[in-house]
């Protein structure tokens, strides 16, 4: 006789069987696109996908009599770095293949109009595109590195830990590299496998010094990645790459810059927080969408933590204070992953008004798998699983 939890898991990995044979049932046949396609986030309420919508947020304020322009992801970041170097002289852009616009296309055009000095392709090492860009910071230009996929940063990770996140401090602020920016591709693709997946920003998250932006879809992706440009700090945009043609907005025109350091609340709720960040906000939309169908009167709060480094405590401690309950989802692996330094400080902040355990509904602590993908990244199911057990604790 099966135990009562034995019976819940074997219910759990049918349904993830039977999640996984209709996702691949209802493909066309033919291969994928290089960076993937995620379902769902055209319909998504986090999408602005009208020029009212958009203009109404308030973070965009400045911008409120701006014309706005349909724009997917990676469009929007050519924009952002078109904005860029047309506004800033030193401004130059830089990282293997670029110049041709780059593999998921988000410098296309940029070398042609601005000439193919100020956008240039880079040797195949990533150690010497930092490190260019580390000097090219320290004589005052604003160097934009692309890493052409985040699970290839690591060997810059000494010039980037030790060198760029470093500059200012020993020196003692007679010199600095805060014009650096380094763009990355990161997170599940669908079939990126061990190489081509990684989610690496708990490992950056741990350096002093640093900013790292995680933006969520093509508003985000442009108002961020001007405002790292411009920030004075060496600052990581981590790109969700699968998001890149996936995601469509309603994206202004104007040069506009959002608030590095803020956390959003998507969607109000009184019951539980939900904090997530990057493509996996729209996961997370859809297994609170089902729990809330399944638990009628539940209500959840989502909130985008958009900057991982420095990270929105404040907004985080206070919807947990208002929900008592606190679940976080990332998709790098369960140990280490960022998800644990944010429960540890609400811990401290919370734990009086915590009615439950904080949960974490992570990646496993294996290498990123190929087949095993859809089980391997912190699914709808797996998410709407915790979110019950939090809620029925």
């Amino acid at each position: 006789m099966l135990s009562s939890a034995s019976r819940n898991a074997a219910s759990r990995l049918r349904s993830s069987v039977s999640f996984v044979k209709r996702t691949l049932a209802s493909s066309s046949g033919s291969p994928p696109p290089a960076e993937g396609f995620m379902q769902g986030v055209a319909t998504s309420k986090f999408i602005k996908a009208t020029k009212e919508q958009a203009l109404a947020h308030p973070e965009l304020a400045a911008v409120k009599n701006s014309e706005t322009q349909k724009m997917n992801y990676f469009t929007a970041v050519n924009d952002a770095l078109a904005t860029a170097l047309a506004t800033d002289d030193k401004a130059v852009i830089f990282g293997e293949d670029v110049g041709f616009g780059g593999v998921f296309r988000c410098t296309i055009g940029l070398a042609e109009k601005f000439g193919k000095d100020r956008v240039f392709n880079m040797p195949l090492t990533e150690q010497g595109i930092i490190g260019f860009g580390i000097g090219m910071a320290a004589v005052g230009h604003t160097p934009i590195a692309e890493i052409q996929f985040a699970d290839y940063v690591f060997p810059a990770f000494d010039q980037i830990v030790n060198e760029a996140a470093k500059y200012r401090y020993r020196s003692g602020n007679e010199f600095n590299v805060g014009g650096l920016t380094i763009r990355m591709p990161c997170n599940a693709v669908g079939h990126g496998a061990l190489y081509h997946s990684q989610s690496p920003e708990a490992y950056f998250a741990h350096t002093p010094g640093l900013k790292i932006v995680y933006p969520r879809s093509p508003i985000q992706a442009k108002g961020f990645l001007l405002a790292a440009i411009r920030d004075p700090n060496p600052v990581l945009v981590m790109e969700p790459k699968i998001l890149y043609r996936s995601a469509v907005e309603q994206v202004p025109v104007d040069d506009f810059v959002l608030p590095l350091g803020k956390a959003e609340v998507v969607k109000e709720g009184k019951d539980l927080t939900v904090v997530g960040w990057g493509a996996q906000l729209y996961v997370l939309e859809h297994a609170v969408q089902e729990a809330e169908k399944r638990m009628p009167g539940l209500s959840i709060e989502v909130i985008d933590l958009r900057s991982i480094l420095p990270w929105d405590r404040d907004a985080v401690e206070k919807s947990v204070n208002k929900t008592g309950r606190l679940l976080i989802a990332h998709e790098a692996p369960h140990t280490g992953g960022f998800g644990g330094e944010i429960a540890a400080a609400i811990q401290e902040r919370c734990f009086l008004k915590l009615e439950a355990p904080i949960a974490r509904v992570c990646g496993w602590d294996t290498p990123f798998p190929l087949v095993y993908e859809k089980f391997y990244v912190p699914g709808m199911i797996r998410c709407l699983d915790e979110i019950e057990r939090v809620m029925n604790y």
